[in-house]
């Protein structure tokens, strides 16, 4: 019996499998074996999520078992029957056959009886088949041992409209579970294009467990989701099943680090939710879209400074935000630094920063090695003081109380956006609601310019003026 990898390029020996695909395959294979029966995975777009999925997966499945009954559905029942109608090809290839001989569909008109169309087709005798459907199709009267769900949004256009996700979330719950019986199995593999997508829905109301090690494809309790998720910039910390280092792109050879980049300039947000697979709501955020810019900086600036968030976790970044205070007192951020390189390059850069911006002053929270991070930037920048102190107010109260504050006295400079696009994607998504946030170092060095630069703020600096 060949194995998932070893079957692909068997039938499709123009493949061309990164680490990332081998990753992927293995964990469809697991799939394939019955030995996760809810799978969900998170691809970014051209990534080659589909021909995994949605062409190999389901001849592999009827290799393994000529009995099984699959469905593949996506956002069009013409984009389904194209994955169906592949399947057929790989399933009547010779490379097939050598494989699995026992699966056999019909050819031309023979054997009778069966039937093989663009939707449906049926395994010679055996009682399985291959059944595809656009989304808000019918299935009436089908049993379901395993359904495919690819991409049931269109677009961002479809995503984005709630009566669109409202159709289909009732479609799956009406149509798509009632198909299923004890035994069945689910595949859900899509680009994220809204937190209220399907997958976000059911992470709100399933359990979900994300992927990271190959032991639990088998230890995974029987009512949850598998949630493999492929960052296209890998940020998360390495785990067994993506072990790359943080900013390494997923296919560097098709999707570069640099072509990524771009992409993540143009629209951050966007960048997030569908590259990254961490979809930020257009609703319900603190800050969004609301920071006014600036072209050059006012003749008369009265104070410069920079706040610095170290990190607190691995995953953390740290932030440190320069700013130059003008005379009416609002605050214009000139040069940032937002990054999850480890302490002794951040300590490099935050000193570059200081020295090539000209600020004199830099404050550090000491909570989580700040107190070291200052001394080494400090021996790094000589001329610059640097001073560290004990941040013991509570985050979450901080962040959502000066807001308002931070929204109406502080400024960007015109395109900081494609200056710092993580930076913007990580305050333009900041949540009202504070534990639906993943990181929380930008809106809390933010936060920390607005309290030492408000007049009743705590340990205000004393005013200088700098020519």
């Amino acid at each position: 019996m060949p194995t998932f990898i070893d079957f692909a390029q068997r039938v499709c020996p123009y493949l061309e499998l990164r680490p990332f695909h081998r990753a992927y395959y293995r964990v469809l294979e697991a799939f394939a074996a019955g030995r996760i029966r809810r799978l969900i995975v998170t691809v970014p777009p051209q990534h080659g999520k589909s021909v995994g999925a949605s062409v190999l997966l389901p001849a592999y499945l009827l290799g393994l078992d000529p009995d099984l009954r699959v469905a593949i559905a996506s956002y069009s029942a013409a984009l389904a029957s194209k994955f169906n109608r592949r399947v057929q090809r790989i399933v009547e290839s010779p490379e097939y056959a050598s494989c699995f001989p026992r699966t056999t569909i019909k050819r031309g008109g023979k054997p009778s009886g069966y039937l093989r169309t663009a939707e449906e087709v049926e395994i010679v005798g055996a009682r399985g088949g291959l059944l595809s459907v656009g989304r808000e199709g019918s299935l009436t009267g089908n049993r379901v041992d395993c359904f495919i769900l690819d991409d049931l949004y269109k677009d961002a256009m479809e995503a984005d409209s709630p009566l669109v996700r409202e159709n289909c979330w009732e479609w799956y719950t009406s149509v798509v579970r009632t198909r299923m019986h004890n035994l069945s199995r689910e595949l859900i593999v899509f680009t994220r294009w809204h937190e209220e997508d399907l997958i976000g829905t059911l992470r709100q109301r399933e359990r979900v467990v994300e992927a990271v090690a190959w032991a639990q494809l088998d230890a995974l309790p029987a009512d949850a989701w598998l949630h493999l998720n492929f960052e296209a910039l890998k940020a998360g910390p390495a785990t067994e099943i993506d072990p790359r280092r943080t900013g390494e792109a997923l296919w560097e050879e098709r999707h570069g680090a640099a072509l990524l980049a771009q992409k993540r300039r143009l629209d951050p947000l966007r960048f997030e939710c569908m590259y990254q697979g961490h979809p930020a709501p257009r609703e319900g955020l603190l800050y969004g879209a609301g920071f006014a810019e600036y072209g050059t900086l006012p003749e008369e600036i009265v104070r410069r400074s920079c706040y610095v968030d170290t990190a607190d976790t691995g995953d953390d970044y740290l932030c440190a935000l320069c700013y130059a205070v003008d005379a009416a007192g609002t605050i214009h951020v000139t040069d940032a630094v937002h990054t999850r390189e480890p302490m002794e390059v951040t300590e490099e850069l935050v000193a570059r920063m200081l020295v090539e911006s000209g600020t004199p002053h830099a404050m550090v929270e000491s909570n989580n090695g700040g107190r070291g991070f200052a001394r080494a930037v400090q021996r790094l920048a000589p001329d610059v003081r640097v001073e560290w102190f004990h941040q013991s107010g509570n985050k979450e109260a901080r962040i959502l109380s000066n807001s308002a504050t931070a929204l109406h006295r502080v400024r960007f400079p015109r395109g900081w956006q494609q200056r710092w696009p993580e930076l913007y994607a990580q305050l333009a998504g900041y949540r009202r609601v504070f534990r639906a946030n993943r990181w929380h170092d930008a809106a809390d060095a933010l936060t920390g310019i607005v309290e030492r630069e408000t007049a009743d703020g705590p340990r205000r600096l004393r005013a200088v003026r700098f020519m």
